[in-house]
């Protein structure tokens, strides 16, 4: 049974689990989706295995990792959306929690990494007492960096070069006296 972390009006935030291999492939498998990542598609349900595997290591070795994001209405996995402590530098930064989230393209335009996201802000600030979070986006991932910035309340800090895919990208900050969970 996995754990659940937080429940919102719409989803159920919860541990990624063996089980949802399949849901997980349908996610990383599809272009849209990994559009703006730095990574290409995965192609054999082993690749999103793989992937079940490294995330439960950071559920032990670093008390959290992405959840799996549930829509109650459906029951299925919609995508992911959670902390990840950086434990390998990103942009000068280490040891230091980013916000990241990723969702099937027919569930986009649904409020839903809004909605996983301040709750998954709330969870980070008020239950971690962390005193800041980061995020990064592909600069060209237009919709994806209007939530960060209008939906969130993350402000930009300057921009990068992602090592995996040579895109630059946009750094963020929230800090924890400016979140606003409504």
């Amino acid at each position: 049974m996995a754990k659940i972390f937080i429940e919102t009006p719409r989803l159920i935030l919860r541990e990624i689990i063996s089980e949802d291999v399949e849901r997980v492939f349908l996610l990383d498998s599809n272009p849209d989706v990994m559009k703006y990542i730095g990574v290409k598609p995965v192609t054999k349900l082993e690749e999103s295995e793989e992937t079940i595997k490294k995330i439960r290591k950071q559920y032990q070795e670093n008390g959290i990792a992405r959840w799996a994001v549930i829509e109650k209405e459906s029951n299925l996995l919609i995508g992911w959306s959670g902390l990840k402590l950086l434990t390998e530098s990103l942009n000068g930064f280490q040891n230091v929690y980013e916000l990241g989230y990723r969702f099937l393209p027919e569930y986009w335009g649904k409020g839903y990494a809004t909605e996983s996201g301040k709750a998954v802000l709330d969870y980070g600030f008020n239950k971690m007492n962390l005193g800041g979070i980061y995020a990064c986006v592909d600069i060209q991932n237009v919709d994806s960096n209007k939530i960060l910035k209008d939906k969130l309340g993350f402000k930009e800090q300057g921009t990068f070069i992602d090592d995996l895919d040579n895109a630059t990208c946009y750094w963020y900050e929230l800090e924890k006296v400016k979140f606003n969970k409504d």
